[in-house]
């Protein structure tokens, strides 16, 4: 119905628009302008409507796609130059044998082949086909950007979903280790270790499927899997995890913030014979989260890389997500940090589609 309410729309306003024109001429050649003029010039248009329907619809759903085809480029050349003859021998008979005699009641003087006429009668039907054919182009054209963006969204979408996937086994592993640590020693802790993880993994396969989530759950997780990583890790780490929070409903994409504590505990305490010291800060203001953390480490090479896979997951996704964020790095000898800033009202809504399984 639609495609309909536009074609009709678009012949409307050029039969108005011919009618005017031949109003104007036929009033110049008759020295007067005037409304007697009208239903003449209805008539007339009416009649050579007839020619241009059948060559610009002839054109649009047929020798369109051949024109732009190289396959069929020279045959459908060949044919809308057959039919544009054929059409302007209709157009030329309809107003040779018709409007001149019944509509005007005139003769011309002008014969059939007269060559102005046939030049008149291809730049009346080239016109309006040209017209029609250069708004369906613009569409078809906007219907492809928008195809196109469709499909770029869609790509995004499935990218970040793989990452997601890929840092959820990631935090199960590392997880599965604490319990099994716990395990071996047989430890009163195991237990709770349990419900700690069926919690966590309760929003890994429910809630991280959501596109956005509320920074006090973010914040939650953290201190879940904080809490998790003390128990086993006893008196051998130091954790501090300050926030300053003004808004614990602002959103965030979920994910981003745990992979940074995992890796502190796992290149720290995880990686250390010694006590180790985690320090956490996040600062949320009017949307805008600098998020830090920082773990002591055993002397290593300088320059060592602590980044593994979650790290490297998060910066994709960022890129992904955010249009505004700073990502700082320090790999020292004995001492990885950490700084994120990102602009929480920068994320691309429109860009990135809901990635819920």
């Amino acid at each position: 119905m639609k495609r309909i309410g536009r074609h009709l729309a678009f012949w409307s306003v050029y039969f108005v628009q011919d009618v005017f024109l031949i109003v104007l001429v036929i009033g110049t050649r008759q020295l007067q302008i005037s409304v007697v003029n009208l239903v003449p010039a209805l008539l007339n248009a009416w009649l050579l409507l007839l020619p241009k329907l059948a060559f610009t619809y002839f054109i649009l759903y047929r020798s369109l796609k051949k024109l732009t085809s190289k396959a069929h480029q020279a045959a459908g050349i060949v044919e809308s130059i057959l039919v544009l003859l054929t059409v302007i021998l209709l157009y030329r008979w309809i107003a040779v044998s018709i409007v001149n005699p019944y509509v005007y009641h005139w003769n011309d003087g002008r014969s059939f082949f007269d060559p102005l006429a046939w030049l008149v009668a291809v730049m009346d039907i080239g016109f309006v086909s040209g017209a029609a054919i250069a708004i369906k182009q613009v569409r078809l054209n906007a219907l492809a950007k928008e195809r196109e963006d469709r499909l770029h969204r869609d790509k995004l979408q499935a990218e970040l979903k793989f990452l997601r996937h890929q840092v959820n086994p990631h935090f199960l592993f590392n997880t599965l280790n604490n319990i099994y640590a716990l395990a071996r020693k047989k430890s009163d802790q195991a237990p709770e270790v349990v419900m700690k993880l069926a919690k966590l993994m309760r929003f890994m396969l429910y809630e991280s499927s959501r596109p956005w989530i509320s920074i006090g759950t973010e914040i939650r997780i953290l201190d879940d899997y904080i809490e998790l990583e003390r128990l086993r890790y006893n008196n051998r780490v130091t954790v501090n995890f300050y926030r300053e929070i003004d808004n614990e409903t602002q959103e965030i994409a979920p994910l981003l913030i745990l992979p940074f504590v995992e890796n502190a505990f796992k290149h720290g305490p995880g990686e250390s014979h010694f006590e180790a010291y985690i320090h956490i800060d996040m600062i949320l203001q009017n949307g805008q989260l600098t998020f830090t953390v920082e773990n002591t480490r055993e002397g290593l090479e300088h320059g060592n890389n602590a980044e593994g896979i979650g790290l490297q997951n998060v910066k994709r996704q960022l890129e992904l997500i955010y249009r505004e964020y700073q990502l700082q790095v320090s790999n020292e000898m004995e001492l990885f940090k950490v700084r994120l800033f990102i602009n929480l009202n920068s994320n691309e809504k429109d860009q990135l589609p809901d990635t819920g399984r």
